[in-house]
């Protein structure tokens, strides 16, 4: 875990906890049907589910429990959720409006018997937390599931808190 004082990102600045950090976002990935990555409403984003998707080809195919480790479900989970802070950038035209992470869920795809859908879930949730901070906190919702699109192990669902005054302030420095 990350310790507060730390944290630029409490301080609304996510794009520098990237640099900090070293991540690099991937292209913004492209809906597979009749749909858009995200949609906003009030001061929320909400993105559609994101699969484990690099230089648009599937980076980890499988199911728990049957031919994919804990951890290999984690890094599919963590790939999932860059690709969801890349559609978000490209929503927002940056990061830095991005607040916090409000709610996750991961579908998990798993045989009957897999039960640690949890420490799957743990690949998206960490990232978050390197983002925002432990202390903005996030509900989770995780479940496994027979089959996901294009043979996927997770799905990466998620909401953020968007900072609906920061194009204002912008363009009132603007024209200062």
């Amino acid at each position: 875990m990350l310790a507060p004082s730390g944290n630029n990102a409490v301080a609304g600045r996510p794009s520098s906890r990237f640099s900090e950090l070293g991540i690099v976002l991937p292209a913004p990935p492209t809906p597979l049907g009749t749909y858009v990555e995200s949609s906003d409403t009030g001061n929320l984003l909400f993105m559609s589910g994101t699969l484990p998707v690099v230089n648009r080809k599937l980076a980890i195919a499988g199911r728990l429990g049957e031919n994919l480790s804990v951890k290999e479900g984690q890094e599919a989970a963590r790939i999932a959720s860059l690709n969801a802070l890349a559609a978000a950038k490209q929503h927002l035209k940056g990061l830095d409006r991005l607040k916090k992470l409000v709610k996750l869920t991961v579908l998990v795809a798993t045989t009957e018997q897999f039960s640690e859908h949890a420490a799957v879930a743990d690949g998206a949730s960490n990232l978050f937390v390197q983002i925002f901070g432990p202390e903005a906190g996030h509900v989770r919702l995780v479940y496994g599931v027979q089959s996901l699109p294009i043979g996927a192990p997770v799905v990466v669902d998620v909401i953020f808190e968007i900072d609906t005054a920061a194009p204002l302030r912008r363009e009132m420095a603007e024209a200062q």
